[in-house]
């Protein structure tokens, strides 16, 4: 009988209890996905979005990304006479505007033909510029006499 209690202690006993299972020292691997490895791959993708935000806006701001003119109305030349002003000429058709660009305002200084621009070299097209000047000053002066 009382090798009957000792069977069925040894059959109900789980085996693993009996055993050692923990090898002393033993330390287990981290977790592949921590919230420390979470947070630093959080962190490094800010940090990148906010790089390409701000290259973005330090292009526009400098104007450094050129504006397509694909349309009918076409950019020139523009040139800073303020913190927030600008002098620039447009395209529109075959006739050239000089327009005072302000924050909130757009005012027509002058408006001419456009001149015929020579491309055989580049010495020509630099003083094509002198040209200009020097056109846009008679009609300035022409139309304050």
């Amino acid at each position: 009988m009382l090798s009957r209690y000792l069977l069925i202690s040894i059959i109900t006993v789980p085996f693993p209890a009996i055993a050692e299972t923990v090898k002393p020292g033993y330390v287990p691997p981290p977790a592949v996905i921590s919230t420390e490895s979470t947070l630093q791959m959080m962190g490094g993708l800010l940090l990148v979005l906010a790089l390409i935000g701000g290259i973005t806006w330090l292009l526009r701001r400098f104007s450094l990304i050129p504006a397509t003119s694909a349309g009918i109305v076409k950019v020139i030349a523009a040139a800073g006479v303020g913190q927030r002003e600008r002098v620039v000429i447009v395209e529109v058709d075959s006739t050239w505007l000089v327009l005072g660009v302000a924050p909130g305002r757009v005012s027509k200084l002058h408006a001419m033909t456009k001149p015929a621009a020579e491309t055989s070299d580049p010495i020509s097209q630099g003083s094509s510029a002198v040209v200009f000047a020097e056109q846009l000053n008679q009609s300035i002066k022409k139309e304050n006499a």
